[in-house]
């Protein structure tokens, strides 16, 4: 529960003595049970548990001790105190060596180090001795008053106080992402190994990040599906729902990944939607090929009819199928929606015509090379275009990234100040309790941990080493289409 939770009640019964205090004995075991990360040691000594306490304190819930029947009265040495009062009397240590005194004060101070943030709440008994059997059938209003405003008092605690669950870097965690923490915890321990909870969160992390992943291609995909059902459609029609659902998959990819420090994960969605925009691409040819070559012999049927017929073989009959030719090669034109492939289409259809039609197909290819021509500057043109706006996306991407990164940094720094607030104050409270030669080992222990948790500073380091090359494999796929057209022999040469 200590790594699940982001607050632990702990239940005991009538007072905080020395035996409640021991009953917590596994917190003194916590560094041989757990592990902050892969390179801490199994076997570390207790001088190096203690220096780890502030990286303990950064995975640790809130600590909130209640108390059942508790029956005395709330003094000490004859003066009323608080609750959290009370509780923080029972964890003073005492002053002194001995080997006693390391035993009593062993589970008070690890209680002390690992939850900086300490709550406390008495209840009375809830009923009289003599009702005490009949507790569970008893009517809440039936409870003794002074117990149910206790138990009022800790429910709006833990509803209000307790935060959500966070991992390192301040990411929340959700019902998805604390199951794959549960399986991760009990299959390292049914192992017999000791739990990591830096590789704990990097599993998850794995996880989530491929579920990022996955969400980013779907969401891709169905926006993708609307200019799918028009096919064929024209390159710009595609390429701008292009452009629009990779903006959006990214979106979706940023608002659930985390800790996708080389950017692999964002790689990897990249490459699964250029891969899927080629695939488009070639389904959008394919149908404009069908719906030409479909509308050409729906055109053409009535001249083969005429030329079975041998109209075309009378008197100015000649004259007749240039005519009649010209108007089937108008309405093909006039005809909307054919795609990407209505200059290639009718240009294999008019070379399979008869050789007396071939004047007629020469001048056609003249047209349709001119007209190749022009699509071809125009397409050179919408290139440019698409490239302009493939670079202000992956400008886009880049400071979305960069936005992220900072975030987390700025979470990490907070994390550490937290924690060097936490050692710097309990070396006050050990020098006002007259443990100074503690509090020295303490100042030592603070100068540790500040040369080796120094907070990360922004810097563009990682981005120029990981977030950009990212980015610019990204660009690459806007030439998809030129490099299909090219081994298609889609462009003049």
């Amino acid at each position: 529960m200590l790594l699940l939770s982001s607050t632990l009640v702990y239940n005991s019964r009538g007072t905080i003595d020395n035996q409640a205090v021991e009953n917590l004995q596994y917190v003194s075991e916590l560094t041989e049970r757990i592990k902050v990360n892969s390179s801490s040691a199994a076997s570390s000594s207790h001088d190096d548990e203690e220096g780890g306490d502030a990286q303990f304190v950064q995975f640790f819930p809130n600590f909130v001790w209640a108390i059942r029947d508790f029956t005395l009265l709330l003094e000490i040495d004859g003066r009323n105190v608080t609750e959290d009062e009370y509780l923080e009397h029972s964890l003073e240590l005492r002053k002194g060596g001995g080997k006693k005194n390391l035993m009593y004060n062993l589970p008070r101070q690890c209680i002390r180090n690992y939850f900086p943030s300490r709550k406390c709440f008495v209840f009375p008994t809830p009923t009289t001795p003599a009702n005490m059997p009949h507790l569970n059938s008893m009517d809440e209003a039936d409870l003794c008053g002074t117990f149910r405003k206790v138990a009022d008092t800790f429910c709006r605690f833990i509803f209000q106080e307790s935060r959500t669950k966070t991992v390192k870097g301040g990411h929340k965690v959700t019902g998805r992402m604390l199951g794959h923490l549960v399986n991760t915890y009990v299959e390292t321990i049914a192992k017999g190994s000791v739990p990591c909870l830096e590789n704990a969160v990097l599993a998850m992390a794995q996880i989530e990040n491929q579920a990022a992943v996955d969400e980013g291609q779907v969401v891709y995909q169905r926006g993708m599906e609307e200019v799918k059902a028009l096919f064929p459609v024209a390159m710009g029609q595609i390429s701008a729902h292009h452009l629009r659902s990779d903006h959006q998959a990214t979106q979706a990819f940023m608002k659930r990944s985390f800790k996708d420090e080389n950017g692999d994960f964002l790689k990897a969605l990249a490459v699964a939607i250029a891969k899927h925009y080629a695939d488009l691409l070639n389904q959008n040819e394919d149908a404009s090929e069908k719906k030409c070559a479909s509308l050409l012999e729906k055109l053409s049927a009535p001249m083969a009819q005429k030329i079975k017929e041998g109209i075309y073989a009378t008197p100015g009959g000649y004259e007749l199928y240039c005519i009649h030719h010209d108007n089937m090669v108008a309405q093909y034109w006039a005809e909307p929606d054919k795609g990407v492939r209505a200059e290639e289409i009718l240009e294999q259809f008019l070379r399979e015509k008869k050789e007396k039609e071939r004047s007629a197909v020469l001048e056609q290819e003249k047209k349709a090379a001119e007209e190749k021509r022009l699509e071809m500057e125009r397409t050179m043109e919408n290139a440019a275009a698409r490239l302009e706006n493939d670079r202000r996306s992956k400008d886009e991407k880049l400071k979305q990234m960069e936005e992220k990164m900072k975030e987390e940094m700025k979470q990490e720094e907070r994390d550490f100040h937290r924690a060097l607030e936490c050692k710097m104050q309990k070396q006050k409270d050990l020098l006002e309790k007259g443990h100074k030669e503690k509090a020295d080992l303490m100042r030592q222990e603070i100068e540790e941990f500040k040369k080796s948790n120094k907070p990360v500073k922004e810097g563009g380091g990682f981005l120029e080493s990981t977030v950009m090359p990212v980015l610019r494999f990204g660009l690459d796929t806007a030439n998809t289409f030129f490099q299909y057209k090219l081994m298609r022999g889609g462009f003049m040469k």
